[in-house]
């Protein structure tokens, strides 16, 4: 027959539970301790000259010229040096790439489509190393906030424009990394807050 009587309680552990006055003053002392040690360590912060920087107003000189050639941002494409082989399209492993080649009334082709949606892409850099004609790569660019995100399905072709068909050594000079950009994403290098001139917005 199983007793109705409750086993005896052991006697509480040290600074817990019913441990009386002292261990009540335990608790107070040990809390009142690490609070201490962690506020010490938060002090310390506030006589150290900070690590921190106003990004994007407060410095030296912008990030993009500061990241590395092999830095992978936002896709740009110079459809004067693309020759339309669609390898890109065909190497993305998403489909963030949309191209359409047609044939022209002479008999040659022509771009008309070229879109990249980055708000897809991966940045995995399977589309540039493909592309032996170094029209299509990676900018140093990463700023492309958009208050709507179909603004980052960027359109590099407006309008039909032929393929390169140019020979070895006689193509264009490429245009300067990122400069391409600007004219693709709406309201490129404009943060919020400032005005096309630079100025403050009025609110």
């Amino acid at each position: 027959m199983v007793s109705a009587v409750p086993p005896p309680v052991g006697d509480p552990m040290p600074g817990r539970g019913t441990g009386g006055l002292k261990g009540w003053v335990q608790n107070v002392v040990r809390t009142a301790s690490t609070v201490l040690e962690g506020l010490a360590v938060t002090m310390s912060w506030m006589f150290r000259r900070p690590l921190t920087i106003q990004y994007p107003d407060k410095i030296p000189q912008p990030v993009q010229q500061t990241l590395p050639e092999a830095y992978r941002g936002i896709l740009e494409l110079d459809v004067r040096l693309c020759t339309g082989c669609l390898q890109c399209q065909k190497t993305c492993p998403i489909g963030c790439i949309d191209i359409a080649v047609e044939k022209n009334e002479a008999g040659g082709r022509d771009i008309t489509r070229f879109d990249i949606d980055v708000s897809r892409c991966m940045y995995c850099g399977l589309c540039s190393e493909v592309c032996t004609f170094e029209a299509l790569r990676h900018s140093s660019e990463f700023e492309a906030t958009q208050p709507d995100i179909r603004n980052l399905n960027l359109h590099f072709v407006t309008k039909p424009v032929p393929v390169a068909r140019h020979k070895p050594g006689e193509a264009p000079p490429r245009a300067p990394r990122g400069s391409i950009l600007k004219d693709v994403i709406p309201g490129y290098g404009r943060r919020p807050g400032k005005a096309p001139n630079g100025g403050e917005k009025n609110r």
